[in-house]
């Protein structure tokens, strides 16, 4: 059990923190108020940091359970075998963070408007893996047929822009994206030679 948790010890911390503090606040609603990121008092100066603890908490147990699974499945992997353990804990609260720009300016002057969850940070993880294993197999949730990781991304990409543009539900798709794009870009930043990886991978380069 050490073993497994000193192979991923960031990965690892984040998942069980933020389960413990997601079934904290279920137990406690009075503290989404605290915690949740809103858009209006953050850029008015007030309670920033909302844009860190949104991503700790969870709407119900189906919002927490995909996204721990979603994590589970690329984040431990991503900073055993691809990143280590501090670039994966850069990546992943850069992406926390600025997958959450967007929303603070598109929703400034909408009070009513709140947001929460860790599902920009896990997109900016996922996008980071494809770059890394472009070719494995994944799924999209509503598709159940296997597809090559690269054009995962693809879809995933053009569907959270779309949805986005819609605006017909109340998940965050501005957060989806720009955590994936967010994700891409550290990672290049942290490894120069992921690019012609990728490319090889796929048998372009």
């Amino acid at each position: 059990m050490i073993e497994i948790f000193l192979a991923a010890p960031v990965a690892w911390t984040i998942f069980v923190v933020t389960i413990a503090i997601s079934l904290l606040v279920f137990s406690q609603e009075q503290l989404y108020g605290r915690l949740m990121l809103h858009p209006y008092s953050v850029s008015r100066g007030r309670m920033q940091y909302t844009i860190i603890s949104s991503g700790f908490i969870h709407k119900d147990w189906t919002h927490l359970i995909f996204n721990m699974m979603s994590f589970y499945f690329f984040a431990i992997p991503l900073e055993r075998y691809f990143l280590g353990h501090w670039q994966f804990g850069l990546i992943y609260f850069v992406c926390l963070i600025f997958s959450d720009l967007p929303t603070i300016v598109k929703h400034r002057d909408d009070y009513g408007y709140h947001s929460l969850g860790a599902s920009g940070a896990i997109s900016g993880v996922i996008f980071s893996c494809i770059l890394f294993a472009p070719t494995a197999s994944m799924y999209l949730m509503f598709l159940p047929i296997p597809m090559p990781a690269w054009l995962f991304g693809i879809l995933y990409l053009i569907y959270c822009w779309y949805a986005s543009k819609q605006s017909r539900d109340t998940i965050n798709h501005d957060a989806h994206f720009f955590g994936a794009i967010c994700g891409i870009m550290v990672t290049i930043i942290l490894n120069h030679q992921i690019i012609p990886h990728f490319l090889n991978q796929l048998g372009l380069h």
